[in-house]
């Protein structure tokens, strides 16, 4: 008992110690989505609208997407207690992940009956850089790992039995996974496909229980889908590659063969997410070699002596459909969309750790100890390779913006923005750290700002302004209106 508790608390020391650590300068600044996020929930916290006039809105646009509102209400909270800022934005996000990865030691612990692995797995996630960096990232894909994780805590409890408060937990954190995030939308039904693996253990009456509760908590997705045609499909429609233009054949194929590149363990280990903004570049994979082998050997031993209870059939198929969100769409190992991933095969890791240990003697610690030791080595160098290549992201994370609005806030008078140029979030976000909201003007769309006033965007907009520019640092430019 004594060496459990000091593994677990040596454990969620080392984790606390990893997400909750400030890194100055990465992220860099503070990105278009992230400001227009920020923005939002500092408005919300305010007057309980968002930046459009909307009352508590059920979901958030922005630059004609629209965004998830767990995260956003979550955030809102947070900015009412403690006031606006990037760092109290990026620590939600950071708690957030170190929730997660708590959550998913505990689930290890319960489905092994061993607490050792529990903080093993604890160790294993934190060092995981997946779930590190999208929890740095003050985007609603920071709160979905969490919720996916209770969602398994929920489906283990009612594994044998799917009573009335079972299928509330089990259909309420589905429901709370499709307000989570864009692919949480789409893994939620998958999920809840999956719940078939249960239908001898629980009963028709067991999934008939679950699945009600799930689908009356669409019910506000549906009205506010039936009010705003087309708004829930927005991001999507301008990621994926399936189109009304395409055949079948050709959205099949291209489907499997993104899939087959999402699911390439050479990719996850060695390489990660080719978006620089998600992934830093130069620091090794997103996985961990360990987790990966693990992973393996846990399946193998879930098809050798676990194969008669449905929770595994359920984590094996889940395992399975969690890239799809990322497989429909351009971006190939998008880690955001494919969050669902790094948890399934840390389930999985659990299970080959558990069997290791309790192999007789001690011809499986050895391997366990080899398996931390290789993903501390991994883990630390990632940690030290993030730390030290911030100034790598500056372009990504538009950092150089907030130095250009100081200049042009310098001047007197307001400062005018272009709604057509996305950066126009940034000003309003800066403007409320500084204080200074009430001179950022943004340009509708089809209108030109009056002759002689201060404006701020991308030289891109302007090629023939950069000429009379007062400052122009990366891609960004502040001039005067000629």
């Amino acid at each position: 008992m004594r060496r459990d508790v000091l593994l677990w608390a040596a454990a969620g020391l080392l984790a606390a110690g990893l997400f909750l650590a400030v890194i100055p300068g990465n992220p860099p600044g503070s990105y278009r989505d992230e400001s227009s996020i920020s923005y939002n929930a500092y408005t919300v916290s305010q007057t309980g609208r968002d930046q459009y006039g909307a009352v508590t809105p059920l979901f958030f646009r922005s630059f004609g997407d629209y965004k998830s509102p767990a995260y956003v209400y979550l955030l809102a909270g947070v900015f009412r207690v403690a006031g606006p800022s990037i760092e109290a934005a990026r620590l939600l996000s950071a708690v957030l992940g170190l929730l997660a990865v708590v959550a998913l030691g505990l689930l290890a612990t319960r489905i092994t009956g061993r607490t050792e692995v529990g903080a093993l797995t604890v160790v294993l996630a934190a060092l995981t850089a997946w779930l590190f960096e999208v929890t740095r990232l003050v985007f609603e894909v920071a709160a979905l790992p969490v919720v996916i994780v209770l969602f398994l805590h929920a489906l283990w409890s009612g594994r044998e039995r799917c009573a009335w408060r079972n299928a509330l937990a089990i259909g309420g954190t589905l429901g709370l996974m499709t307000y989570t995030y864009a692919a949480g939308r789409g893994l939620a039904p998958l999920f809840a496909l999956g719940l078939l693996f249960f239908a001898r253990a629980w009963g028709w009456r067991g999934l008939a229980r679950a699945w009600l509760v799930y689908v009356v908590t669409l019910v506000p997705l549906a009205v506010y889908a039936y009010r705003h045609p087309g708004a829930l499909s927005a991001r999507l429609g301008v990621t994926t590659y399936v189109h009304a233009g395409l055949s079948a054949h050709d959205i099949i194929g291209t489907f499997v063969f993104n899939y087959l590149h999402d699911v390439d363990p050479w990719a996850w280990v060695v390489h990660g997410d080719p978006e620089v903004r998600q992934h830093v570049h130069g620091a090794g994979g997103s996985l961990l070699l360990a987790v990966v082998v693990l992973a393996v050997g846990g399946i193998i031993e879930a098809a050798r002596r676990r194969r008669a209870e449905p929770w595994w059939w359920f984590a094996a198929f889940a395992l399975v459909v969690s890239p799809v969100p990322g497989s429909i769409t351009f971006d190939r190992m998008h880690t955001l969309r494919m969050v669902a991933l790094p948890i399934l095969l840390l389930v999985f890791s659990a299970l080959a750790l558990a069997f290791l240990l309790e192999r007789p003697g001690w011809t499986g610690r050895p391997l366990v100890a080899a398996a931390v030791v290789a993903a501390v080595v991994q883990g630390a160098l990632f940690q030290w390779q993030f730390r030290s290549r911030g100034s790598d992201r500056v372009e990504a994370y538009e950092a150089t913006y907030e130095r250009v609005l100081d200049h042009a806030l310098a001047r007197r008078g307001p400062v005018h923005v272009l709604l057509g140029d996305h950066t126009y979030a940034d000003a309003l976000w800066y403007g409320v750290l500084q204080h200074v909201s009430d001179r950022i003007v943004v340009v509708p769309d089809g209108e030109e700002p009056p002759a002689g006033t201060t404006v701020v965007g991308r030289d891109s907009w302007c090629a023939a302004c950069t000429a009379r520019a007062f400052a122009h640092e990366g891609q960004f430019v502040a001039y005067a209106q000629p």
